[in-house]
């Protein structure tokens, strides 16, 4: 019953010596509003993105928005997926035996749980990078970064995630039935075989990098876009790219924050399989602490917009009286300004321009 290569019986072998007990009429509210919420939020966000991409599908942010379009997409269904899984389970009283005879069920939701966890960090630091390239390397990225090279991008990123959630059933290694009995997963308790803690540091691993990635290629694009801001002493064109660093930024924090936690058990427990210290509860809320990357990530695009952004600014500077920015910078400018301000910065002759200018400011 508890031997982890028989994919009929082993997602059972966790069911008779449970020790984790979770009330049901909460459990069943918290997933009720994780998914309502996380769907109602997604959604809100398609619509902004898809009409941002109408307005802006010539111009280089263009790439940004498919790649966020995806984030949040993949989100919606995620919450759709698992939390009618999960709504299923709960109403079902937690009676595996009785509705996964075959264990179909609890493979089709430990898929889904890896790949709707891995394939948003995926695409959080590939926009990351596409944003890198974008500043660092503006006239590639015009000419190379094209809506069928994203669209690749985002397929390729997509079949990955894939072959990582499919990985245990083509090693016909069934997904377990975690601890709690009301979601399915890599096998977290009694670890002994290498490969179950190999998929579990697996998981933890990629999930790190794409974190790690994403704070590399953050950091390289806000410290060129400062350069720049600081070397042609002009305003133009910025506002678009620091809006897209401000989202990128606060889909980073709100991943690390969220994720860590799950990441960071996950790993401990295929080092430490033989002298596990997690327990079911500290699962369970690391869990539920991942589940709001999904419900959050959506209101980044929803509140940090420029238009937001701008009320936001007005707001406060009303409040307080004091104006710590110019509002020149909110002004809408297109695209083509700020790759012209990048591109210049880049060439060999854009010294001599830079001197140039204040001269001419000053004649004027």
């Amino acid at each position: 019953m508890n031997s982890s290569k028989s994919p009929g019986l082993a997602g059972f072998g966790v069911l008779k010596n449970t020790t984790c007990h979770t009330e049901k009429k909460i459990s069943v509210f918290f997933s009720i509003i994780f998914m309502t919420a996380g769907i109602l939020s997604n959604s809100l966000a398609i619509v902004i993105l898809m009409k941002a991409y109408q307005r802006f599908r010539q111009k280089s942010k263009a790439s940004f928005l498919l790649l966020a379009s995806g984030l949040v997409v993949t989100d919606l269904f995620g919450h759709l997926i698992n939390g009618a899984i999960a709504v299923f389970v709960y109403a079902s009283d937690k009676d595996w035996i009785r509705f996964n005879q075959s264990n179909i069920l609890c493979s089709v939701f430990g898929i889904c749980m890896v790949f709707f966890g891995l394939c948003p960090l995926f695409l959080g630091s590939v926009m990351a990078v596409e944003r890198c390239i974008g500043v660092t390397k503006p006239i590639f990225h015009s000419t190379k970064m094209t809506s069928r090279h994203v669209k690749m991008m985002l397929t390729m990123v997509c079949l990955f995630a894939v072959l990582i959630a499919l990985l245990p059933i083509l090693r016909f290694r069934a997904y377990q039935i975690q601890a709690s009995r009301t979601w399915c997963f890599y096998k977290t308790e009694h670890v002994e075989d290498w490969e179950d803690r190999f998929y579990l540091l697996l998981f933890s691993c990629l999930g790190f990098l794409a974190l790690a990635i994403s704070f590399l290629c953050n950091a390289v694009t806000g410290i060129t876009l400062l350069r720049v801001k600081f070397k042609s002493q002009q305003r133009q064109g910025r506002s678009h790219h620091f809006e897209m660093i401000i989202q990128l930024l606060a889909i980073m924090c709100v991943s690390c924050i969220c994720w860590s936690p799950f990441l960071v058990t996950m790993a401990r427990i295929g080092i430490n399989a033989d002298h596990p210290e997690e327990t079911c509860e500290t699962i369970l809320f690391a869990l539920r602490m991942a589940t709001w990357n999904q419900i959050l990530d959506p209101w980044v695009y929803i509140l940090l917009r420029k238009a937001v952004l701008k009320n936001l600014y007005k707001i406060t500077s009303g409040c307080c009286g004091v104006h710590v920015i110019n509002l020149h910078m909110w002004e809408l400018s297109s695209i083509k300004n700020s790759l012209k301000v990048a591109a210049i910065s880049e060439s060999p002759g854009s010294s001599k321009q830079i001197n140039l200018q204040p001269l001419s400011s000053m004649g004027q």
